[in-house]
């Protein structure tokens, strides 16, 4: 299984290369980078992608995915800024969303990479037909947007009842977007149920992974063991899922934990060599 990692554990600082040489240094075969202006700011074509593309050109290290960006600005939302949410009923809002995502797929004109992660909806959204028709239009259009670049689009399963397990596979069943498949997040799936049954419903949609723990309570991304999902079932469940996908490593930065030494630690012991 391939090793992996988001660059999230360091969204509270603006991506560099020697960030990426960490995550390197910690075992990371791929990288998934997190759509956060204040991170890495996608928009800026001259500055920011150009190092960022400079530092995958020279390290043969490729980018797997690109996670979609949650706010427009450069504060996470913290000055008012709305999220950008594409199953909202407000045509105008949902089109704002599309414009923001659609910059972040852009950056595959620079760095290639495989898949982007999308949510459907905000955390702890309610579900009604409006919404998943909403979305279904958004997820058809950013397809159409992010094909031609060599980008397929994959849903995240949120804790929200638009993006459960199994509305999901009706989401891809009702819309015919045979194309557009699934990144399965552990940490959701234990607080929303638990990991195996989600496996289980999503196996044959699943292409990417976010891998992380939690106590079912908050959605705190910790280390795999931090929490109480059963690491030994769930390797086994993502070791046999059909399309090989990665171990994705999604976690929150925790001062007092090394993130190289722990990366190392934690893909020995789940992804023996």
């Amino acid at each position: 299984m391939l090793r992996a990692v988001s660059t999230y554990i360091f969204v509270k600082e603006r991506l560099h290369p020697g960030l990426l040489d960490k995550l390197v240094s910690g075992g990371a075969q791929a990288i998934e980078i997190f759509g956060a202006r204040q991170h890495f700011d996608y928009a800026n074509r001259k500055q920011h992608i150009r190092e960022i593309a400079d530092w995958f050109r020279t390290s043969g290290i490729p980018l797997h995915s690109v996670h979609a960006p949650l706010y427009a600005d450069y504060e996470w939302g913290r000055t008012g800024s709305p999220p950008i949410n594409i199953a909202s009923t407000d045509r105008a809002a949902r089109i704002e969303a599309m414009d923001e995502i659609k910059r972040a797929i852009e950056v595959a004109e620079h760095i290639p990479f495989r898949f982007l992660i999308q949510h459907i909806g905000l955390p702890n959204e309610s579900f009604n037909d409006r919404k998943f028709e909403s979305a279904m239009t958004s997820v058809e259009h950013l397809r159409a947007f992010a094909k031609p670049l060599g980008v397929r689009v994959l849903l995240e399963n949120i804790p929200n009842e638009l993006s459960m397990p199994d509305r999901l596979v009706e989401f891809i069943r009702t819309s015919h977007l045979d194309d557009v498949g699934v990144c399965l997040d552990t940490g959701h799936a234990h607080m929303m149920g638990d990991v195996a049954s989600a496996f289980e419903t999503l196996k044959n949609q699943i292409h990417s992974t976010h891998v992380h723990d939690n106590d079912k309570e908050r959605d705190s991304h910790l280390w795999p063991g931090a929490g109480t999902i059963d690491w030994k079932s769930t390797l086994e469940l993502l070791s046999s899922a059909p399309h090989k996908p990665p171990l994705l490593l999604e976690i929150e930065e925790n001062e007092k934990i090394n993130p190289v030494e722990k990366m190392g630690e934690i893909f020995g012991s789940l992804v023996p060599a």
